[in-house]
Formats: C-alpha cells, structure tokens, sequence
C-alpha cells in the first residue's frame, strides 16, 4: 500500500475531583503523637471521610508527622465548644473578590503578598488549590477583607538578614524554605538580570514559624540570664533573632531602660545553624513537578543513601520546589550555575495523558520504484539511494518513538504518507486528504516538497517539521528546522576554539567554496596563517611546512567538501605531526567529505580532528535496545536514531499542550538520544535548532567534547 495508517488507542483514565463547598475545608498538619482516630475526633468527623479526601492516605498507618490532611468539615463548632483563642480569630467576612489570572511563575507566596490575604485564605476561596499546585492559567477569586491596623503585627512577620561572604541567594532561599522568586518579591531592591549578593548587604527575609509572637510555644523558649554588658544587638545576632523580639517577649527590658546584668529573661531556643550551607561546600536541586527520589538520584549521579543525609526533610517526602544540596564535587558531571544545578528539559515528567496528537508523516519510501517482491534489486536501490536510506531509517526509528509515548499512556493518531519525492504527488496528498484537526506534519524532505506543504499547513496552523533542512529560501512562521544551520555550527566551533586558544599557531586551508569559513576563522584568529592551495584541490606542500611550528602546537582548520583534499591534507599533517612538531586538525564545515573512504580514520585519530555537529554518536540507551528489539538485533544507523529523536520529541511536546507552537514558548533545550534539540522563534522565517555537539576523533573512536572542558583538551 501507498500509505500506512497506525491508529494507537490507549485507555486514559480520568480522576474525578467531587465538588463541595470551599468552606466545608480544613487543613491539618499531623503532630507527634496524633493518630487518625485522634484528628478525626478533633474535626468531628469520620476516620473514612478524611480517608476519601486524601487519596494519597491509604490507611491509618499512612498517617505520619508533618503530612499535610485536608478535612471535610461537615458542621461548624458549636458556641459552647469554642476555646477562647477560636473566639479571637473568629473568621472576617470578604466584603468582596479580585478575579485574578495565574501567570507563569506566580507563586502562592507571591500572591500572598500582592494582596495581603494568607495562603488559606486564598485556598478556602478556590478549593482546588488544596489537591492542586498552583498553575499558569487558573483562574482564582481573591477575597477583599476590611482593612484592619497592621502596624502591630506588620513586624513581626519579617526580619532583617545579612549577607554573609560567599552566601547566593539559592542558598538564602534554601536556608529559609522559599523560593527565589519569593526572595526577589520581597527585596524589590535586587537585580534581576544577575545573581549578584554582596557580603554585608542586607535582605528583607519571612521570619521562620516559631519566630513571630502569634507562633511561639512555652517548649519553644528558654530562660536567659543576662551577663555583664550583654546589650540587645549582640543578643540578637547570638540567637538569631531582632532586638524589636526580644523586647515584645520581654516588656520588662523596656521599663528598667534597657538589659540589665543579671535580668532573666525568655528567649526562643537557638536556631541549630549545623545545616547552614554555601556554595563553598554545597550545589543546589529544585525538585520538578511529579519527579521521583529514583530519577532524581539517577539524574544528579547520587546515592538515596547520600541524598537523604544531607536533605533529611525527604524523610517527611518529596515535594515540588523544595530546594536540595548536592555535594560540590557533583558540579562537575552536571550543569551548574550560579551553585543551581540546571535541568536539561525532560519532558517525560510533564505529559498529560489527556492529549491525543495527531501526527502525519510525508517522507519519499519510493514504493512507486521499488518493487518488494524482487528482495535483490529492491536492497540495491535503496542502499544507492540517500533518499530512500534516509527514509527508512527515520521511519524506522519514529516506530520505536511511538511505542515508546505508547507506554507512557499517550495516545497517538498517526498517518504516513509516501511522497514519491514528487511535488505534484505531494499536491495531490494535500487535495485529497483532510489536515483539519492535524497537531504536526513530519516532513517531506525535498526543499520544493516542504515549501508546499508548509504553505498549506499555515493555513490550518499546523507546525511542520523539516526532517533534514536547516532553512528554506522562503519565510515559513510555521517551520521547525531540525537541523541547525551551518552558521550556528560554525559559531559554536569558533566560540569553543577561541575558548581554548593558548597563542597557538593557527593555520587555515581553505577551498575558494569556503570563502565564508575562511572569513569568519581569520575574524577570531587576526593572526592566522593562511596556506597556498594548488588549482583549488591540494596544498602547495613547501610553503606550507614552513608555516608549521615547532615551539608551538599548531591548529590547522581545513574547510573544504572535497573527500580528495580531506584524503590529501590530513595524510600531510598526520605525517608532520611528530614528537618535535604538535599538530592538530579542526574543521567548522563538517561534511560527507570528512567521512569519505579515501580518509584514514587512523590520521584523523591521530590529529584528534575536531568538528561540530548536530549528531553525535548513539550510546547502548533504552532507544538502541528497543530497536534492536523491535527489528531483531538490528543496530539502528543515524537515520533512525534522528528518527526517533526528532518525532519523541514532538511527541513529548504534543504530550506536554497539544500546541508545538504554545509548548515552544516555554521548553528550551531538549536532549535525547543522539539529537537535541533548542528551537529559537525568528517568527516570520520559522523555527531554527541551536543545539549542536563539538565531537572528536581520539583512539580511533568519535566521542563527544564538553566545551566548558578545556583543559582536558589542550
């Protein structure tokens, strides 16, 4: 058949929310000694009530200190069962509501303080925010209560903090439970273009529970015998806590004029600064959404053992946000900045099951030349034929990407068509089939093929991705070129080279096609030599051995697509690459040319040839093992790991909104397999990948090189 049609049903299952009225809630944190029988006695509700609006509680014996219950409360307390202190805080009436749009970042802190209401009293307002976390988008009624004198209270509720020497704001935030986000909200003061703190500079910081008058216990305090000369300031730095505190706990200090030498007075029990942590000992994690503790220490490369030491709230669970300390010595196999451990994207955590993407592929299977039953002649074509290994290796590799969303509960329609590298049949599939409805198109391949369907696809707003173009001569807004264009790879490879440039000596060998490679070497390295070429083909051997150096390492860039002059320049070097002269070969044009027969492998291992690139080479993953599954031990090449790749991460991304164009705005750099992806919106050209490798040849192998690296690579 001319086309294949997969249709993948997977069963989703739906957890419905019951609705109840908001103030029929409470939330309870579970103390030392309180069971389910005891809370549900408190609340007077039933054990099974509390059970069934907690679904994560499976029994009583889930029941531990510091989780977090809501309570269905089914009848107000009664007058008579009223404490004092419930009278004092009888509820105030809203005397109105803000209606108020969730924007990207908010946090509930944040709200909090844009209008002056508590956490629970936005929640008892919007009762899905007890079982949901707080999401761009929602929709929330603020309650407006009558204002009411806060210069009393107002104090209380923050202290000053100072800045000490090598202290960032992750490890503030982290020291005070709170997000990043929230430590710039309340110093409006901070730049918010860098992280810079200075040792000194003081911070407006919320005072940790137990610090304010309202949260004080009798078990929190300590009696104080004040020594000789003792004064209120250095009593405050001693036990972390204001002056002003210290006077509202003790009034007395204020009538006698001041600390007085033998005074007793009460003071909260000092602050265990044991766990106080900088970036001189620490790098720190904030905790996704619906991540796990065996991702999590699968991703940062660290023992549950090791990672519950140093973080031992994990004890009381995992939760989104919190913020964890690694050891400083794990810096060095992650991304870190600024002591923040950075994530690259990983989709799989953020998938909504609730989508169902509808994918369409156009790629040139030949079917209408390739004859299946003749099993000889129809290999030959296609091991002749780029288009069609092309083809087939992609497609194979996008099965094993829908298998694998399959697991993962998402179900996907799929139809692929064969576009028998014919525009007109391409127009033909675009007349005769329906695109409504349609999430993606993968493909086609040819430039003239994909300005077609690109155009017809902008019309229903549909993203298309180009499989192997990294730009089209038209402008399409809606294009995702997967492959990065020449000149990001090439700035990528100067960008690492001038990194890594000690004052070598840098020759440049250059073809008269590559007069743009040329230019853009001589513009980092002023001082480079330029070398003779002889009819456009190969070097003038004399004047260039002259131009190599022996007190220095010389780098020699070859920017040419002639498999012949690759052959002809790298045997040169490789054999004035000697114990005396240190030579080195690089290329910012990477091409069919360098992996040609007619080049040694030997000689470009020898020279540690360095490149850029958009592919690297596949690791033994789970992809390689399912494909070797799935096609009977069959390696997969680079067509199929691109394959994958390129519809997983499509998939992952219709998965995330169901809108490539809406999940682009707020996914970054995306890595998989051997691709990664990183798209920059240039809105009326398209969708351009950013993402690129720098890979070279050593010990006869193509590894990858970490460009923040350098010196294990001088």
């Amino acid at each position: 058949m001319k086309k294949n049609i997969l249709q993948l049903f997977i069963a989703v299952i739906f957890l419905a929310a019951i609705p109840v009225s908001a103030q029929n809630y409470a939330t309870h944190a579970v103390k030392e000694g309180e069971t389910l029988q005891s809370i549900s006695q408190k609340y007077r509700v039933t054990p099974y009530s509390i059970l069934q609006a907690n679904k994560e509680i499976k029994s009583a014996s889930d029941v531990k200190v510091n989780t977090m219950l809501i309570i269905p409360l089914n009848g107000a307390v009664t007058v008579e069962d009223k404490k004092p202190e419930q009278e004092e805080q009888e509820e105030i009436k809203p005397i109105g509501y803000t209606r108020h749009r969730v924007k990207r970042k908010e946090t509930m802190f944040g709200l909090t303080q844009k209008y002056k209401v508590t956490e629970e009293q936005i929640k008892r307002y919007n009762r899905q925010l007890y079982s949901e976390q707080l999401k761009k988008g929602m929709v929330l009624q603020i309650p407006k209560f009558p204002k009411v004198d806060p210069d009393e209270e107002r104090d209380l509720d923050f202290e000053t903090y100072t800045v000490q020497p090598k202290e960032t704001r992750w490890s503030i935030a982290h020291k005070y439970g709170i997000t990043v986000d929230s430590l710039l909200l309340l110093n409006p003061n901070l730049d918010k273009t860098s992280n810079y703190l200075a040792a000194g500079q003081e911070l407006k910081l919320p005072r940790p529970k137990g610090d304010s008058l309202k949260e004080q216990q009798v078990n929190l305090f300590t009696s104080y015998t004040v020594p000789p000369k003792m004064t209120l300031y250095s009593l405050g730095r001693e036990y972390g806590i204001p002056s002003d505190s210290i006077v509202k706990l003790n009034p007395e200090v204020m009538k006698q004029g001041g600390l007085k030498e033998g005074m007793v007075i009460r003071l909260p029990k000092k602050r265990d600064t044991s766990g106080a942590v900088n970036t001189e000992n620490f790098i720190f994690y904030e905790v996704k959404p619906k991540q796990n503790i065996f991702r999590i220490t699968q991703n940062l490369k660290i023992s549950r053992e090791e990672l519950f030491r140093l973080n031992p709230d994990l004890e009381n669970g995992l939760k989104a946000g919190m913020v964890l300390k690694l050891p400083k010595e794990k810096a060095k196999g992650l991304e870190v900045k600024n002591a923040l451990v950075l994530d690259k994207i990983n989709l799989i955590d953020s998938i909504d099951v609730k989508n169902r993407p509808k994918l369409v592929f156009m790629l040139p299977f030949r079917l209408d030349r390739v004859n299946v039953n003749d099993k000889e002649r129809a290999e030959s074509m296609i091991k002749s034929r780029r288009d069609l290994t092309l083809s087939l290796g992609f497609y194979t590799g996008a099965l094993v990407a829908l298998d694998s969303i399959k697991k993962l509960g998402v179900s996907v329609d799929v139809k692929t068509y064969d576009t028998e590298l014919s525009q007109a049949k391409v127009k033909e599939i675009l007349f005769r089939e329906n695109l409504n409805g349609v999430n993606a198109i993968i493909g086609p391949v040819s430039s003239e093929a994909l300005n077609e369907v690109a155009v017809q696809a902008a019309t229903k707003n549909i993203p298309v991705i180009a499989p192997i173009a990294s730009e089209s001569k038209l402008s399409h807004g809606n294009v995702f070129f997967s492959v990065p264009r020449d000149a990001v790879l090439r700035e990528k490879m100067l960008a690492y080279m001038k990194k890594m440039h000690k004052g070598e000596n840098v020759i440049i060998v250059a073809d008269s096609t590559h007069q743009v490679a040329h230019d853009s070497i001589l513009s980092k390295f002023p001082a480079a030599q330029i070398a003779k070429i002889i009819d456009n083909k190969s070097l003038h051997l004399d004047r260039f051995l002259v131009k190599l150096s022996d007190t220095k390492e010389n780098w020699v860039f070859l920017e040419t697509d002639q498999p012949n002059m690759v052959s002809s320049v790298s045997s040169i070097l490789n054999s004035a690459n000697t114990e005396k002269t240190k030579v080195r070969m690089f290329t910012t044009s990477y091409n069919g040319a360098f992996e040609d027969d007619a080049v040694s492998m030997t000689h470009l291992s020898n020279l540690r040839f360095t490149y850029p690139s958009f592919y690297r080479e596949a690791a033994n993953d789970t992809f390689v093992a399912a494909y070797e599954k799935r096609y009977n031990g069959l390696k997969p090449d680079r067509y199929a790991v691109r394959g994958f790749d390129v519809t997983f991460d499509v998939l992952l991304k219709l998965a995330h909104k169901n809108n490539l164009f809406e999940t682009s705005k707020i996914i970054g750099l995306t890595e998989y397999t051997g691709n990664s992806f990183d798209y920059l919106n240039d809105w009326t050209s398209g969708y351009f990948n950013r993402a690129c490798y720098i890979m070279m040849y050593e010990d006869l192998q193509i590894k990858e090189v970490n460009p923040d690296d350098i010196k294990s690579n001088l």
